[in-house]
């Protein structure tokens, strides 16, 4: 069982930054694709962007170029920085990690505000 925590939201003003962190504990097999994804009041769930244990990323065109994901895997760790923020990314940010039995794990999610 996984468990995942993640850490970093907050109330940011557009143009800001945020560091959002995924920390995997819990007994379980290697962990491979790690995902961001986030959910808008009112819309679905979406993609924003995954990392491999190789390290190969993929993002969503909408935060292309502005946001950058990462891990350790060492520490079991993934990370989500976003710079440039606009109010549109104002979600619920959510972790998702997939083990090497093809287990898929969610995090609880952590809220993130781009107002003024």
């Amino acid at each position: 069982q996984v468990h995942l925590v993640e850490s970093g939201g907050g109330l940011v003003q557009p143009g800001g930054s945020l560091r959002l962190s995924c920390a995997a504990s819990g007994s379980f097999f290697s962990i491979n694709t790690m995902a961001w994804y986030r959910q808008a009041p009112g819309k679905q769930r979406e993609l924003v962007a995954t990392i491999t244990k190789e390290g190969s990323t993929n993002y969503a065109v909408s935060v292309k170029g502005r946001f950058t994901i990462s891990r350790d895997n060492a520490k079991n760790r993934m990370y989500l920085q976003m710079s440039s923020l606009k109010y549109e990314d104002t979600a619920v940010y959510s972790c998702q990690a997939i083990d090497s039995r093809s287990h898929v794990y969610w995090g609880q999610g952590t809220q993130v505000t781009v107002s003024s």
